[in-house]
């Protein structure tokens, strides 16, 4: 089985507004899969229709091979998800949600709710009412209910919400150490794009409720342009500069203050040489290259042009 889970022209329809539209994903068995999107792009949507929420309008899910449908029970077991805020029973503990989980999942393995807690950092706080829990303790306690069970297949839904820099990082090598060592395969949301660069394998990038691209991210490292990036208040003496004096023709305006010059024949030395002895003030300069932030934004460009 080559794909865990892929969707086919997946549509969802309310009040006669198409939310997604046509939506193919591929999810290979192991990878992180990183689905990209704008806020209100329609990635909550997808996830929620492939974890059975809400159910399609047109096209098909098929999950470990299956066609999901309404009474999908065992597929989805061998699940974890997160969709939007994990909710709780305020006045329990967290130890006893997930205790709470683990029977109506008929999941009973010694310790694997204090493995679970131990995962995430929130041992010290297993016995506190969840009442007393943080936003941020929170999000790491729905993870915690999502790999409790050791699923297949994680669905996870901006899993970093409410987090800090550190408890991100930390969930980033969670998933990376799930993935590797216990062969989950994850398929996470998200409109932090550093967030997803540096752990999926694959990415899916959605926007006003169509796929822009399905893409590996090895693909675009390959196609990676490296480029001298120069910052200046003298925007219109620098572009004079680089035409007339330097005859570069391949470079773009990016706002009022920066410069992209992606002629592969001069070095930033040369450039900064030019502009200094025409009197052009330089912020910055240096070489750079496209990245996974560069792309994103290519792809949404055109998508508003359409």
């Amino acid at each position: 089985m080559l794909y865990i889970l892929q969707t086919n022209h997946l549509t969802k329809t309310i009040d006669h507004k198409d939310l997604v539209q046509n939506v193919n994903i591929h999810v290979k068995k192991g990878e992180i899969y990183g689905f990209l999107g704008p806020n209100g792009a329609g990635k909550t949507t997808v996830m929620k229709m492939i974890t059975n929420i809400w159910k399609p309008t047109e096209g098909r899910i098929e999950l470990f091979g299956e066609i999901l449908t309404p009474t999908s029970y065992e597929v989805l077991k061998r699940m974890g998800s997160i969709i939007e805020f994990p909710t709780f029973y305020d006045h329990l503990s967290g130890k006893e949600n997930l205790r709470l989980h683990c029977e109506y999942m008929g999941y009973y393995s010694p310790n694997s709710v204090e493995d679970a807690l131990s995962m995430l950092e929130l041992t010290e706080a297993g016995d506190k009412p969840i009442k007393n829990y943080s936003l941020g303790m929170k999000q790491r306690l729905g993870i915690a209910r999502a790999i409790l069970h050791k699923p297949e297949l994680l669905v996870l839904d901006e899993p970093t919400n409410g987090l800090d820099p550190v408890g991100m990082k930390q969930l980033r090598e969670l998933f990376k150490m799930l993935c590797i060592e216990y062969g989950i395969t994850i398929i996470l949301s998200s409109h932090i794009l550093y967030e997803v660069e540096s752990i999926a394998d694959t990415i899916g990038i959605i926007n006003n409720g169509k796929m822009m691209k399905e893409i590996s991210m090895k693909e675009i490292s390959k196609m990676n342009t490296a480029y001298i990036e120069l910052s200046t208040p003298d925007i219109k003496k620098a572009v004079y500069v680089l035409a007339d004096q330097l005859e570069l023709h391949n470079f773009k305006i990016v706002d009022k203050e920066n410069i992209r010059i992606y002629d592969s024949g001069i070095t930033a030395n040369d450039i900064s040489k030019a502009l200094t002895k025409n009197d052009v003030k330089i912020s910055a300069i240096g070489k750079k290259s496209e990245n996974l932030e560069d792309y994103f934004l290519k792809l949404t460009e055109e998508g508003r042009k359409e």
